[in-house]
């Protein structure tokens, strides 16, 4: 008998057959030969092998619920260059469903213990952690990866996200345009997707797909609070920045949030409203999204999927969009999500918004918050060199919050013209074309 049969016909506790050379056979089978939907430029064989293996650099975003399966999915396919970026640590809620984590990495962070896990599983595959934001690296980071994915359960992070890689387009520059793939579940509801930065639709394009986030007149929340999301709102847009002055909140900092909700408890207590609680501060300030397990495997496995696809060519990658329900059964469907002209990331065109001449700029932001595409929550208005109204710092707000009662014809002039709107959501500054009726 051969010293290799030997080997795989011991007992259990012997020493394990060397699998090294057989641990990709199952992708070999795919990366080896052409198959009836493989795209033209494929090259089977050593080609594939080897960029997949020791040249495609990826990178993920979110260390998650998505996160954890994307980054276990891709080391078992091959990858062995791979990034990951979360700015979060480790609580004891994530345990039942982010699987790379054990009680003993409570309170550390995710993206340091994800890499250190899915290193010490699949050997030769290195993970590069950065416990951080993704608005600290700068276009040269980038620029370094073949691929983004996104596990994010945050709609600004993918804004920014997808804003970024559009502006890091150059057509001289082919290697400058990096794939975005991204992966969203809410609850038993999921869905993946595949951008080429300017060339397909983006993040921004579908914003009018997502629920509109609740927004309150300013006016009412400083004035006349009926709701305990007023006394919220008040504690987070105007009274942090009053008394922290420079001081960004955060809203996945547990003392920020137990500030807000003292002080919006307060509030409420002085204008006898009832209903401020912990989850509600969470839920006001953080959208929170529920998390099923089998929703996140299936969504990461089909964002692994395109992830695959794209780096090897052995087939067609999505195009564009995949929505995945498993409430009363599984269904899915695919269809391509068309470019908008208009979109202000990748559309190059200005929003257009006709309003009367009698309407006050009070009226203007409340139709802004109301619009599902723009996803906007606080905007703060300039015309030309004029701001019309700022919504931070503190004192400014003040000075500028007259301009609310005034009207548009009083502010533009009979001929409208075109506002420049900043929100804190929107990694951009956004060209309003107001013309009157």
């Amino acid at each position: 008998m051969s010293a290799e049969a030997s080997s795989s016909s011991s007992a259990p506790g012997a020493a394990a057959v060397d699998w090294t050379a057989k641990r990709w056979s199952h992708i070999d089978k795919i990366l080896t030969r052409p198959g009836p939907f493989t795209d033209e430029g494929f090259a089977p064989g050593e080609e594939a092998q080897s960029f997949l293996r020791e040249k495609c650099k990826i990178l993920v975003i979110g260390a998650g619920g998505l996160g954890c399966e994307i980054l276990a999915n891709l080391a078992l396919l091959g990858f062995s260059d791979i990034h990951v970026i979360d700015m979060d640590t480790i609580d004891i809620s994530n345990l039942n469903r982010q699987f790379l984590f054990r009680p003993k990495d409570v309170g550390k962070s995710k993206a340091l213990v994800a890499a250190e896990f899915i290193m010490n599983r699949v050997p030769g595959v290195v993970v590069t952690p950065y416990h951080g934001k993704i608005q600290d690296k700068d276009d040269s980071y980038y620029m370094q990866f073949n691929m983004v994915i996104c596990g994010l359960d945050s709609v600004d992070a993918r804004r920014w996200m997808s804003a970024t890689l559009v502006n890091l387009v150059d057509e001289d520059v082919p290697e400058s345009l990096k794939p975005l793939i991204d992966g969203g579940t809410e609850g038993f509801k999921g869905q993946a997707r595949v951008m080429l930065p300017t060339i397909t639709s983006c993040y921004e394009c579908s914003l009018d797909m997502l629920t509109p986030p609740t927004a309150f007149p300013i006016c009412t929340i400083a004035n006349t609070p009926r709701l305990p999301e007023h006394c919220i709102e008040w504690a987070s847009i105007l009274e942090w920045p009053r008394v922290f002055k420079d001081k960004k909140l955060d809203n996945d900092d547990p003392e920020h949030i137990q500030w807000l909700y003292d002080i919006a408890r307060a509030r409420a207590e002085k204008y006898n409203i009832t209903g401020v609680t912990w989850s509600l501060t969470q839920g006001v300030v953080k959208r929170i999204i529920p998390a099923i397990a089998s929703t996140n495997a299936i969504i990461s496995a089909a964002c692994c999927n395109e992830a695959f696809k794209i780096a090897t060519s052995s087939n067609p990658f999505l195009q564009n969009y995949m929505m995945y329900t498993g409430n009363e059964s599984i269904y899915t469907y695919t269809f391509e999500h068309q470019k908008k002209p208009e979109c202000p990331v990748c559309g190059g065109e200005s929003v257009i918004m006709t309003r009367k001449g009698t309407d006050t700029l009070q009226e203007l932001m409340d139709a802004l918050l109301e619009r599902g595409d723009l996803q906007i929550r606080r905007p703060s208005l300039s015309f030309g060199t004029t701001n019309l109204y700022l919504q931070a710092p503190p004192q400014l707000e003040l000075a500028t919050r007259p301009n609310l009662e005034k009207t548009l014809l009083e502010l533009l002039g009979p001929s409208g013209g075109v506002l420049s709107v900043t929100d804190s959501g929107l990694p951009w500054s956004l060209s309003l074309q107001v013309s009157f009726e």
